[in-house]
């Protein structure tokens, strides 16, 4: 093989830091992009707020200046005309009826806010989280250290739900005694569960459904009605309560149809999980990224910018910059005075993207905007991608976390696209027009003659739609709903 020289040309796309920054700015959400922005807003010194219609800090400043001044001599007249009170040492033994606690004992200050009204911004929560809902009545609970020392235990490992999943000896493992003689005993751990089994919310610290249950009907009233059948199926026919033969289950149980029905209304009343009303959940808070809403019989798409800081140049330290000035001053300048105008450019090209993506996904679904999700269509990554001659990987991060307010409501712009399933006609229908149609024929069904999965097959089959019956089941699992035998009531 010889050995030589060859000029070749080719074209290379190169992942430069500007590229990877407006690829990242194009998947970030609403909320993130803003907090993307006001950090480089703070990093930059080239970028500031673009606040036109804000007055000027000057006279923004001798407002507050002039607000606080007359708050300061508002208060120093209150308390020149306010009465010196004192406090009386002597406690009447005996008080009039009509007595106030005001006519024995005068107030130090005055209540805060104006007229009587109570602070909101100082009243203060007490327990933040279920278990420091729990430790709150372990403390207003007798208890002696050892057991206090166990009932912390056992909250430590109490799981969302208010559930004791672990064994007691395990979970009092750690606590050890020198003296063979203190060792933790079974009966001293179970006498110190059944006293944290009367706390708030009822239910809490139980070992399994049935004990929950049971633990709740033992804290109604004796005189409850169906109180005694109600213990009576909880503690032997659990299992059988789900069960849609309700003239099996009585003549198992022993029960007759009417103690049978009132037993069962009183167990659904019942709280299995006692403890998700108190657990502390992270609330995500969705901002729509864009609006659709019709005008003059069309639909049109509104970008929501009210949350977005307005950036633009400093004109000030712009004019600073000095071409042939070669010093370290001059050139930090320089490059964030082009890192600044990159990252507007990357905001004004992500803006510019999403807003073609959401009105093209708005052309081709708008069915689903007038009519809901029945008449939702079959749309892939590739008819946005092909429609805008953009790659699809650039359309899977312009939908990614990015949400449209419709008059449906707010949905993930992935919502839109969906897998198809066949029809009669040799045409295409939405999985997720599929779904829709199966819940509204599910949701106007007979209680006691539920359609089976065969049965929505054929309906389906009779609107034109083809599908197979595995597939109206996956359907029917995806939504959440049971099986037939599930659904039948009697």
């Amino acid at each position: 093989m010889r050995q030589g020289l060859q000029l070749k040309i080719s074209q290379q796309l190169t992942m430069t830091p500007q590229l990877q920054q407006a690829i990242r700015l194009l998947q970030l959400s609403t909320l993130d992009l803003r907090q993307e922005m006001i950090e480089q807003l703070y990093s930059n010194p080239l970028l500031e707020l673009d606040d036109d219609g804000s007055e000027p800090a000057s006279q923004a400043e001798t407002n507050q200046k002039t607000s606080e001044t007359n708050q300061v001599e508002e208060a120093e007249r209150n308390s020149e005309q306010a009465p010196e009170y004192e406090w009386s040492d002597e406690i009447p033994k005996d008080l009039p009826v009509d007595a106030n606690w005001d006519d024995v004992y005068s107030p130090a200050s005055a209540t805060s806010g104006s007229g009587g009204e109570v602070n909101l911004e100082q009243v203060y929560q007490v327990t933040e989280s279920f278990q420091g809902h729990l430790e709150w009545q372990l403390n207003l609970t007798p208890f002696s250290d050892r057991d206090r020392e166990i009932a912390s235990a056992f909250i430590d490992s109490i799981d969302s739900a208010g559930f004791i999943s672990a064994e007691l000896a395990d979970i009092t493992a750690h606590i050890q005694y020198d003296d063979v003689e203190d060792e933790l005993h079974e009966d001293e751990l179970l006498a110190v569960l059944h006293r944290l089994q009367q706390f708030d919310p009822p239910g809490v610290f139980a070992r399994s459904i049935s004990e929950c249950l049971m633990i709740q009907l033992n804290q109604l009233a004796p005189e409850t009605e169906y109180l005694v059948s109600a213990k009576h199926l909880v503690s032997d026919y659990l299992q059988d309560i789900a069960t849609v033969d309700s003239v099996r289950l009585a003549k198992k149980a022993g029960l007759s149809a009417d103690q049978l029905q009132g037993a069962l209304l009183l167990i659904r009343s019942l709280n299995p999980r006692p403890g998700e009303a108190l657990s502390s959940n992270d609330v995500e808070y969705i901002v729509p990224d864009a609006y659709v809403e019709k005008s003059n019989g069309r639909w049109r798409v509104k970008l929501n910018d009210s949350n977005m800081p307005r950036l633009r140049i400093n004109d000030s330290y712009s004019a600073l910059i000095k071409r042939s000035d070669n010093s370290d001053e001059n050139q930090f300048l320089k490059d964030n005075l082009a890192e600044a105008r990159w990252f507007l450019r990357s905001i004004e090209s992500r803006n510019e993207t999403l807003m073609r993506v959401a009105i093209t996904i708005v052309e081709l679904q708008q069915g689903f905007l007038d009519h809901g999700p029945v008449a939702m269509k079959p749309m892939v990554l590739s008819d946005i991608a092909s429609k805008l001659e953009l790659h699809e990987s650039t359309i899977s991060r312009v939908t990614t976390s990015k949400y449209l307010a419709t008059p449906q409501g707010i949905f993930e712009l992935k919502y839109f696209f969906s897998s198809h399933v066949g029809t009669a006609g040799g045409g295409e229908c939405s999985s997720t027009a599929v779904c829709a149609i199966l819940k509204e024929m599910i949701n106007a069904e007979q209680p006691a003659k539920p359609l089976s999965d065969s049965k929505l097959t054929s309906l389906l089959e009779q609107q034109g739609i083809q599908v197979a019956r595995r597939t109206v089941a996956k359907y029917r699992e995806s939504l959440g709903i049971p099986s037939s035998s599930q659904r039948k009531r009697f």
